[in-house]
C-alpha cells in the first residue's frame, strides 16, 4: 500500500528529468535489423548474388544498417551592423504690419524654428564551431544512391554527460575510401549538441529567474 509521501516523491521524479537530452525527431539510438533475406536454393555453383562482392568494391556504406563515420567540421560566423544618422532644421518668419490691430503682437512671436537630430547604431555577432567524429547508421537507401543516415553519441564524464545527435542525407559518391564523409557534405543536416550534469546546470538560468523574465516586461 502506498502512503502519501511515497506518491508525492513519484510525482516529483518527472520534474527531475534531464532537459538537455531531448531527442531529435527521426533519430534513434539503434535501428531495427532489416528482415532476413529469403533462403536461396543451392545450385552447386560458387557464385551467389546475395553475397556477391566485386573485386574492385570497398567497405563504403551502401546498404541499410551499414555504418558511416561523419567528420564534424561545422563553423558558422554571422555579423550584422546598422547605423543611422539624420538631421533636419527648419526656420519660419512672418512679417506683420505695424498698424492696428497687429501692433500689439510681440516681435518674438512672428518667427520660429525647429531642429531634429537622430543617431542610432546597432550590431550583432555570432560564432559557433563544432568538430569531432560520430559514426551513424544508414537508415534508408533512396533513389540515386542517396543514403538517409541517423545516429547519436553519448559521452559520460565525471561532471555530467554530453550528447551529439545527427540526421541527414549523404550521396554515396561523397563517401571517402575510409568510409567517412565531412558534415559539410550532409544535406538536410540536423546536428544537435547538448549536455547535462553539474556544469550544464550551473550555466543554466534557474526556473524562478526564467519565470520572472517572461512575466515582468521590464
Amino acid at each position: 500500500m502506498f502512503n502519501r509521501p511515497s506518491i508525492g516523491l513519484l510525482l516529483l521524479l518527472p520534474a527531475c528529468a534531464d532537459e538537455g537530452f531531448g531527442r531529435v525527431p527521426g533519430v534513434a539510438a539503434t535501428f531495427p535489423a532489416p528482415p532476413p533475406a529469403p533462403p536461396t536454393a543451392l545450385t552447386g555453383s560458387l557464385y551467389s548474388a546475395a553475397s556477391y562482392t566485386g573485386l574492385a568494391s570497398d567497405r563504403r556504406a551502401r546498404r541499410v544498417g551499414d555504418l558511416l563515420t561523419v567528420r564534424l567540421i561545422e563553423r558558422t560566423q554571422a555579423r550584422k551592423s546598422a547605423t543611422a544618422d539624420s538631421a533636419r532644421n527648419g526656420t519660419t518668419s512672418i512679417t506683420l504690419p505695424t498698424v492696428p490691430p497687429f501692433s500689439w503682437v510681440p516681435e518674438g512671436l512672428t518667427s520660429g524654428g525647429s531642429t531634429q537630430n537622430f543617431k542610432g547604431s546597432g550590431s550583432a555577432a555570432q560564432d559557433n564551431q563544432l568538430s569531432g567524429d560520430i559514426t551513424v547508421t544508414v537508415a534508408r537507401v533512396l533513389p540515386g544512391g542517396i543514403l538517409a543516415i541517423a545516429g547519436e553519441k553519448r559521452l559520460t564524464l565525471n561532471r555530467g554527460e554530453e550528447q551529439v545527435q545527427l540526421t541527414g542525407l549523404v550521396r554515396s559518391d561523397d563517401i571517402g575510401a575510409d568510409n567517412s564523409v565531412p558534415s559539410t557534405r550532409v544535406a538536410d543536416a540536423r546536428i544537435r549538441y547538448s549536455g547535462s550534469g553539474q556544469i550544464a546546470d550551473q550555466s543554466r538560468q534557474g526556473w524562478l529567474a526564467r519565470f520572472f523574465a517572461k512575466v515582468v516586461p521590464l
